[in-house]
Order: C-alpha cells, then sequence, then structure tokens
C-alpha cells in the first residue's frame, strides 16, 4: 500500500529555522504585532545612527529591513506600520534641522518616500503571500495527517476483517481483525498467499471470481469459504471482494471485507436439522402444518403436509376450507374459530368430506396478535384421527353391550351368590340336629355306663369334641354367611372404647394371667358398629390367645399413618408366624400353628378381613416368628373413596 508522507506541524523541541519557517502571525494579538513592529523600527533607527551619519545616503535601507521583519513577525499589518513608522522616522530625525520636517528639495524627498512606501508594500505583501500560502500549506498537511489517521483507525478497528490481496494471492495488509479470525500474526501473514488459509474445496471458486474481475467481467463478488485457523479449527466467513485500480487504471490490488459467519453457519445447520426432525416427526405422527393470514384470508400449508390429510392441495381460503368441512360440524367450526380470534388458543375434532368420503381431523392453533390484540397470523397442526375416533366409536359400542352384559352376569352372580349364601345357611343350619343327635347320645351313654372302660370313655370324649367342634366350624360358616348379607350401615364408632373393653373381658376370663395392654385413646371410625366390635373381638382373641406363652405380653391398640392415610393397628409380642406362609393368614379354617400350640379352627381373620372388605378398606400383617405380629386395616369413609396406601406386608 502507499503511503502518504506529510510534513508535520513543529513542536517546542523543533529546530528554530523549522519553527521560523511555520511562523503563523495570525496566531498573536494585534498589539503584540504592533508592539514588536515598534520595537524592531527603533532599533532599525539605532542601528541606522550608530553605523553612519544620518546625512549619508541609504538612509530608508535599515527600515526595509525592520519592515520585512516586522511583517515575518506579525504580519501585513505589522510590516505596514513599521513601514510608516519608519518613513516618519526619517523625515523627523535623520534629515537636518532634527524633529522638523525641512526639505530642502521638495521633488527627490517625494519620489524616495513613494519609492520606500511601494518597495516595502511589495516586500511586505509578498511576506503576507507567503505566510499565507504556508498557512493553507499546514492546513491541508493536518488535514491530509488526519485522513489518513482515520483511515488506518478504521482499517485496524474494523469489526470485520480486512486485507489487501496481490493477484498472485499475496496478502500486503491485513488488519487485526482478520488476524484474530485466522490466529496469525501480522508477520506471519505478510508471508503467507490467501490460498495458505484457505480449504482445498474452497480455493477453486475464488480463484475463478478473481480471474472474472481481471478480466472486467466484474468489479467485485463475494462468496462463503472455510478458512483453516493456526490452530487446526475451521471457520466460516463471508467475503466481498472489491478490485483497486492504479491511477493510469491498471488493476493495482484487491480489498476483502471477511466477516465470521461461523456461530450463523451453526445457528443455520441447527436450524436445518430442528426443521428436517420436525418434518420427520410430523410424518410419524400424522401431523400436517399450517400457517394461516387471518387479514389476507390464505390458508397454506407446510412442506406439501396437506397430503398427510388427503387434501387435493395445499392452499385454501376460507370459505374454501369451511366447504371441506362436514355440513353436521360447519357451523360449530365457524362458530368456535371466530370465538379462537378473540381468546388465545383454537383446539377441536371435525369431519371433513373429500371425495365423498368422510374423515376426522383433530386441529389445533395458536394465533400472533398485533399491539391491538387483533389476530393477523394464526399456526396450526391437523392430524387425522379418523381411526382413532372409529376405535372410540366401536369402544363405547363394545361399553354399552358390556355394561349389558356386565349387568346380566352380576344379575346372575347375585343370584348364584344369594343361592349359594342360602344354602349355606341351609346346609349349616340342618347339620346342627344331627350334631347335637350325636352329642346327646355320646353323653347318654357315658352316663348310663359307668363301668365303661377307660378306652370307650376316651373314644366318647373323641365323638363330642368332634362334635363340639363341628358346631363351632358351623357356627364360624354362619358368621361368614352374615357377614356377607347384612346391610352395612356407617355409624360413628369409639374404636378406642370398644377395644378397651374387649380386653378387659378377656382379663377376666382370664384372671391367672398377667398382660400389659394398652388402647390409644381417641381412636374414631367411621363403620357398623356391630361388624367394628367383630372385627376387633376376632384381632384382639387372636392376640390374647398367641401371647399366652410369653412371659411378659404386650398388646397395643394404636394408630399409624402412612402416606397420609390412617390404619388402625393391634399389635402383639407372642407367638408370631412365618411371613413365608402368610398367603394361607386370611383363607378360612387355614391355620399357621399346629392345634397342640394353639386352640382355634382358623376362622376368626378370614372374618376380619370380609368385615374390612365390607367396608372398602384393607388388612396387612407383619410378623416374626417368636417377636409377634401386627395387624393394620383400614375402615374407608363413605364420604372419602380413595384407596389408602398399603404399607409392606402381605
Amino acid at each position: 500500500m502507499k503511503r502518504l508522507i506529510t510534513e508535520a506541524a513543529p513542536t517546542a523541541d523543533s529546530p528554530w529555522w523549522l519553527r521560523l519557517l511555520h511562523w503563523q502571525p495570525d496566531r498573536l494579538r494585534l498589539w503584540q504585532r504592533l508592539g514588536m513592529a515598534l520595537l524592531i523600527t527603533l532599533a532599525a533607527l539605532w542601528l541606522r545612527q550608530g553605523l553612519a551619519p544620518a546625512e549619508s545616503g541609504g538612509r530608508f535601507i535599515t527600515f526595509s529591513l525592520a519592515a520585512a521583519l516586522s511583517a515575518l513577525y506579525g504580519g501585513f499589518a505589522a510590516g505596514l506600520f513599521s513601514t510608516l513608522l519608519g518613513m516618519v522616522l526619517v523625515n523627523f530625525l535623520l534629515v537636518h534641522p532634527y524633529f522638523q520636517l525641512a526639505i530642502t528639495n521638495p521633488a527627490e524627498a517625494f519620489w524616495l518616500n513613494t519609492w520606500f512606501l511601494v518597495t516595502q508594500l511589495v516586500v511586505i505583501g509578498a511576506i503576507w503571500r507567503m505566510q499565507a500560502q504556508n498557512r493553507q500549506l499546514q492546513e491541508s498537511n493536518q488535514h491530509i495527517r488526519d485522513s489518513q489517521q482515520h483511515f488506518l483507525d478504521t482499517f485496524e478497528h474494523a469489526a470485520a476483517g480486512i486485507t489487501h490481496v496481490g493477484f498472485d494471492g499475496q496478502l500486503q495488509r491485513v488488519n487485526g481483525t482478520f488476524c484474530r479470525l485466522v490466529g496469525y500474526s501480522f508477520e506471519e501473514l505478510r508471508q503467507m498467499r490467501f490460498q495458505d488459509l484457505t480449504l482445498p474445496d474452497d480455493i477453486g471458486p475464488d480463484e475463478v471470481l478473481i480471474k472474472q474481475v481481471l478480466a472486467g467481467e466484474r468489479s467485485s463478488y463475494s462468496l462463503e469459504k472455510r478458512y483453516r485457523r493456526k490452530d487446526g479449527r475451521t471457520v466460516w466467513a463471508h467475503l466481498t471482494v472489491s478490485m483497486v485500480r492504479k491511477p493510469n487504471g491498471l488493476p493495482d490490488y484487491l480489498i476483502s471485507v471477511v466477516q465470521d459467519i461461523t456461530s450463523l453457519k451453526a445457528a443455520e445447520e441447527t436450524v436445518r436439522t430442528n426443521e428436517r426432525l420436525l418434518r420427520q416427526a410430523q410424518a410419524l405422527s400424522g401431523f400436517a402444518s399450517w400457517e394461516a393470514d387471518i387479514k389476507g384470508d390464505r390458508i397454506r400449508a407446510h412442506h406439501n403436509s396437506h397430503q398427510r390429510l388427503g387434501l387435493p392441495k395445499g392452499e385454501y381460503t376460507s370459505t374454501e376450507l369451511l366447504d371441506i368441512v362436514h355440513p353436521r360440524d360447519r357451523d360449530r367450526f365457524a362458530a368456535e374459530w371466530r370465538a379462537a380470534l378473540k381468546s388465545t388458543l383454537f383446539n377441536g375434532n371435525y369431519r371433513i368430506r373429500i371425495d365423498g368420503k368422510d374423515r376426522w381431523v383433530g386441529i389445533r392453533a395458536e394465533f400472533e396478535r398485533n399491539a391491538d390484540g387483533h389476530a393477523v397470523r394464526a399456526f396450526a397442526v391437523a392430524q387425522d384421527i379418523t381411526d382413532r375416533k372409529r376405535a372410540e366409536i366401536e369402544i363405547r359400542r363394545l361399553n354399552a353391550s358390556l355394561e349389558q352384559r356386565i349387568q346380566e352376569r352380576t344379575r346372575k352372580l347375585r343370584a348364584a351368590y344369594d343361592e349359594l349364601e342360602s344354602y349355606s345357611y341351609a346346609v349349616a343350619h340342618d347339620l346342627r340336629s344331627p350334631l347335637r343327635v350325636i352329642n346327646g347320645f355320646a353323653q347318654a351313654l357315658e352316663e348310663d355306663n359307668p363301668a365303661l372302660d377307660a378306652v370307650s370313655h376316651k373314644h366318647l370324649a373323641r365323638i363330642m369334641g368332634a362334635s363340639k367342634k363341628m358346631g363351632e366350624l358351623i357356627d364360624g360358616l354362619l358368621q361368614l354367611a352374615q357377614i356377607g348379607r347384612s346391610d352395612l350401615r356407617r355409624e360413628p364408632v369409639n374404636i378406642s372404647q370398644v377395644s378397651t373393653r374387649l380386653l378387659e373381658d378377656l382379663a377376666l376370663q382370664t384372671p391367672e394371667r398377667r398382660v400389659d395392654w394398652r388402647v390409644e385413646p381417641h381412636l374414631q371410625a367411621q363403620a357398623d358398629p356391630a361388624l367394628v366390635e367383630a372385627l376387633l373381638q376376632n384381632l384382639l382373641h387372636n392376640a390374647w390367645k398367641y401371647t399366652s406363652q410369653t412371659p411378659e405380653a404386650r398388646i397395643r391398640v394404636y394408630e399409624d399413618i402412612v402416606d397420609g392415610q390412617p390404619f388402625y393397628c393391634v399389635s402383639d409380642n407372642g407367638a408370631g408366624f412365618d411371613m413365608k406362609r402368610a398367603e394361607k393368614l386370611f383363607q378360612p379354617f387355614q391355620r399357621l400353628h399346629q392345634p397342640h400350640e394353639f386352640a382355634g379352627l382358623g376362622i376368626g381373620l378370614a372374618t376380619a378381613q370380609r368385615i374390612v372388605q365390607r367396608h372398602g378398606g384393607v388388612m396387612t400383617a407383619v410378623s416374626t416368628p417368636g417377636q409377634g405380629a401386627t395387624f393394620r386395616f383400614t375402615l374407608r369413609d363413605e364420604d372419602n373413596e380413595s384407596l389408602p396406601s398399603v404399607p409392606p406386608s402381605i
């Protein structure tokens, strides 16, 4: 690049002759310039008198020098002032008689003064003109320096990279932005060609365009290319190139403006990827995307997505779109669309008719609004939901028929259940008579034959024990049947009070036992009082029975909260049971202990669970052999239909 060399303005440290050459009188005030002219002229007078007598010739010479010096220092006004002052001094102080204007030869005096005045005007005028030109030259030089500095600032601090490139590709000049873009220093780049920085695949298009510029086919060009940074990374850049010519019109060099667009390229790639993924997702889901210009009354599908709905074209007016809506849905569609224009969202399912065939379409749209809140544009997605609608219709039909079948089957099951319960009740009731007969004859044989041997008495005892146990089994069956047949009525039940009373009764029946039992106060439930008493009687009787072999027996009745749900608990430290066999715990007539260990029929827990289930609750148990068992149950209120959480147990 050609540099324009200009002479800098002199400073206080510059040589005296340079400061004198660039002297500018107009920077001084007028009184300073006239005062200096006065001093110079008086000095010239003193010098003239010291050099030669006044009567000798050349009396104007020293004053000519004074006028010239005054003009150099103070400009035209100072020079003229010195000239006029010199004329006065010559005529009054250097011609005898002194201090009076006594001219012996007026013509000579006139011509001498006139000639002095004219020559001085020429001299000081030339000096003034020279100073004016010098001032203009300095101003021009300063303007050139400022322009050059502005150019350098613009070049170096531009936001884009700027390079000057020869037609052979040599980098002649680069700015700092371009250095940071490619990661090389100024000195390194001055030794490189643009081909050294460009990816090989992008060199060819650049060189082709340069040849077109040299051939005069174009004056500039733009393209996107990739540079290889010093650290090996690749950056994308947008390049704008123009040619600079010499004064004679021949090509000189190329100016390139380089803008880093790496982030823009990454964003474009992300957008393309997202658009591709969106199109794929829409294709997989069967969505069609739409854009509606509400003011222009145009509705256009994106990327031919209308084909997913089987529509013949991808652009409609509102009237054309309304025409393909099923006549039965047309008024609803129009009304809901008008309402959505005033709100925020349009969402609905409608039938459309294409080639005489009806299809269901689900449409969802959101609106873009202006500053006044009026909808100007809508973006919508539509999906063919014909198969789903057909499935819904079929499900409703099946549900209707299923409900009818369920009602019929429920009626039959209810009848069978009632019949079975009646049969069980009747059988259990009818079995009592033969049992009473068996038991009565066994007692009669024992009473009427006191001479029977021990073996016979033992056989009779077994007969009476078996009949008694059979009677208890029948009572258990009747109790289960009654629980299933009775009507459930819910009333406030004080579980604490019922538990306390039952435990007191058990303590009175076995006064020889010492059991530490505790009941948490204020346990309340909304349940059937009779069933709750039977439930607690079974649980507490089991706890009392299975702690009979425990030296320090403990029984507790309390409330436990699990996941915000209350559970009523009956806990003991008795024999417990093995959790591996717990699936048999609530089955009728199933026992987890041998008869010689603890007496019982295995009907109590089955009855307790049936009572809990009648109340819509759940019952669980957890135990460790030899460490007791804990039974938890809920009695769900009829006003609270949510099912309780079940604690970890069986």
